[in-house]
């Protein structure tokens, strides 16, 4: 089926009974009696944490969405949202609150579409990463928001600009044949980041999400790794250069799938800009180091993309409701995406799951790692991939496996050890398992380029 077809069908399916929602700026209070009233409408699938707190002592809530909550089912893969990294870029603040209602609605409903993807899938949605610049925008309200007002953290910190720099690393190991996935963290990291900075690491650390996505405002258009260019010589604002991860292609299909499901983002042109089809690699836009997006791919299994949706960072409420209906099938259909590739088991030769084996894809110079349960996911367009997985005391195994257009392919490894290796001695896992559980389941330009992502 053709891709503007199947978005067709998915958004008609969602239409189907839709409730009326509420379209409202929240302030922080708002926000989370608004997140806790979804969990009390859907106790039995939704979950409400904490994964630490701003400089100003405000919760960073998440609210999770899944069968079984707060229990990572092994096979099931992890989807996170992350919306309000910029304190003034607010419409995916109220995007991701109207997403959490809608999904608990539409699952109450019986909605066939939404309630396979909760089953199937474990979902993350943080409404704002940054409360405490949220306040200081919302103060002056959307009339008189300047353009740079309430972006930064109380410390006045870029929290786009906060990440430990593994770009840097990364291109230089590069040269060397060094890591290409999980680089390690500097010695000193902790104390170069902001706490907000600090809560979304340790989380993405706790979690092994596989995709991702964060939400800002000033332009429309989907934004994909590298956001930082490897040629840093030059320092003007105008630095453009194309700079590609190994998964290239499969990022601009996920990057194609929101904007093409999206109201006009796939038109191109937006808030005086042109981008074809409404996507760009971050770096060919603009150099940006030090931000999340590039992060998540270098340090965590997680893929992840920047989504620019509104030029205007503060719109009014009556434009809320217009910007819901342009996202609302963008934003599931892009969490539907996290069901491609393959994904399976790495275990012993007694069905022990082995916790960071490194699953290598001959061709793709960027591995991933098994989970601590021992399963694993990768993300792949569709083809013929031969796939390696290797642990530390095991032999490593080779399989060829041809990944389809629609469900991921199961791929499960288990490893025999190594005779002259010893693998190193590591607790139970707990997830030997038998083979029906796991088939289970307005300011100068150069100003506005650099106050975007």
């Amino acid at each position: 089926m053709a891709p503007w077809l199947r978005s067709l069908v998915g958004a008609l399916l969602l239409l189907e009974g839709a409730a009326a929602l509420s379209f409202l700026h929240h302030r922080y209070e708002e926000m989370v009696r608004a997140l806790f009233r979804v969990q009390s409408q859907c106790p039995y699938v939704t979950r409400i944490y904490s994964i630490g707190r701003s400089v100003e002592g405000r919760h960073l809530y998440v609210l999770e969405f899944s069968d079984y909550p707060g229990i990572h089912e092994p096979l099931e893969p992890e989807f996170k949202y992350v919306g309000n990294m910029h304190g003034n870029e607010v419409l995916g603040r109220e995007l991701l609150l109207q997403l959490s209602e809608f999904l608990c609605e539409e699952y109450r409903r019986g909605n066939e579409r939404i309630t396979h993807l909760i089953h199937d899938t474990r979902i993350h949605i943080m409404p704002s990463m940054n409360p405490d610049g949220y306040e200081v925008a919302a103060k002056q309200g959307p009339d008189s928001n300047g353009y740079l007002t309430g972006r930064n953290n109380a410390n006045g910190v870029d929290l786009n600009r906060n990440f430990p720099d593994l770009n840097t690393f990364m291109y230089y190991s590069g040269e060397i044949s060094g890591p290409n996935h999980h680089i390690p963290l500097p010695d000193n990291w902790k104390s170069q980041v902001e706490p907000e900075t600090l809560a979304v690491i340790q989380w993405i650390s706790s979690y092994n999400f596989v995709l991702s996505a964060n939400l800002h405002g000033g332009a429309v258009v989907a934004n994909y790794p590298y956001d930082k260019s490897q040629d840093q010589r030059f320092r003007s604002h105008r630095r453009t250069v194309n700079t590609p991860t190994p998964d290239d292609k499969l990022f601009q299909k996920l990057a194609k799938t929101y904007s093409y499901a999206h109201g006009w983002m796939h038109r191109g042109w937006n808030c005086g800009d042109y981008f074809a089809d409404g996507i760009t690699n971050g770096a060919s836009w603009y150099s940006l180091s030090k931000g999340m997006q590039d992060f998540n791919y270098l340090y965590t299994n997680c893929f992840e993309i920047t989504l620019e949706l509104s030029c205007n960072k503060f719109p009014p409420e009556e434009d809320l409701e217009r910007q819901w209906m342009a996202n609302r099938e963008a934003l599931v259909a892009f969490i539907e995406e996290v069901h491609q590739g393959i994904k399976g088991m790495v275990s012993d030769e007694n069905n022990n799951g082995i916790a960071g084996a490194v699953i290598s894809v001959q061709g793709i110079s960027h591995d991933i790692t098994s989970g601590n349960m021992g399963d694993y996911f990768r993300l792949l367009l569709p083809g013929t991939y031969t796939v390696t997985a290797s642990a530390e005391g095991y032999q490593p195994q080779t399989i060829t496996t041809t990944v389809g257009p629609a469900a991921p392919s199961l791929v499960h490894f288990q490893l025999k050890q190594d005779v002259a290796r010893k693998p190193p001695e590591r607790k139970n896992s707990g997830t030997r398992m038998n083979n029906k559980a796991l088939q289970k389941k307005v300011v100068p330009r150069a100003t506005r380029r650099e106050t975007r992502r």
